[in-house]
């Protein structure tokens, strides 16, 4: 299952990649180009349907997400800026000089990264990468050989 969502986000995420970095056009024409596609195949598909007389309901509640899943997306999503807002608070104050090195490198090379490649390409190589990651943490070679190198049994003879 994970590697069929992991071959769709690859197939969508070069899509994006091909309109934004190849066409040069903007996230909002990628989007635009993308609501007018759905509505366009979708009145195609109602005329058709019209047309043999086949009557498809549309609940509009299935299109919906349910409280708790909207609050742990936003809880999530709080979370994780707070958890940046906190670390750059920390490194500003100067208190932790390794943090504010790490914070200032890190920020020069996203920097320098920025001024040689654009945007599009950094997202979309991330895109990659978290898509190998899904595939690879699936796959039976190496998830077996991660459980073989955390077997205890392994463990002593490992260390010998």
């Amino acid at each position: 299952m994970r590697e069929s969502k992991a071959l769709i986000v690859m197939i969508c995420g070069s899509l994006v990649y091909y309109h934004c970095a190849y066409r040069e056009s903007s996230f909002v024409s990628l989007v635009s180009d993308v609501f007018i596609v759905l509505l366009c195949s979708l009145a195609i598909l109602g005329l058709l349907f019209r047309h043999i007389n086949i009557s498809v309901p549309v609940d509009p509640l299935e299109w919906q997400i349910s409280q708790d899943t909207a609050n742990s997306i936003f809880a999530c999503l709080a979370n994780t800026i707070g958890a940046a807002e906190s670390v750059l608070r920390v490194a500003a104050t100067g208190h932790d000089k390794r943090l504010f090195l790490k914070v200032v490198v890190c920020l020069y090379l996203l920097s320098a990264l920025g001024r040689l490649v654009s945007g599009v390409t950094v997202a979309y190589t991330g895109l990659c990468l978290f898509c190998l990651y899904m595939l690879a943490e699936n796959s039976q070679l190496i998830s077996s050989w991660f459980l073989q190198r955390r077997d205890p049994a392994n463990l002593g003879q490992d260390n010998m």
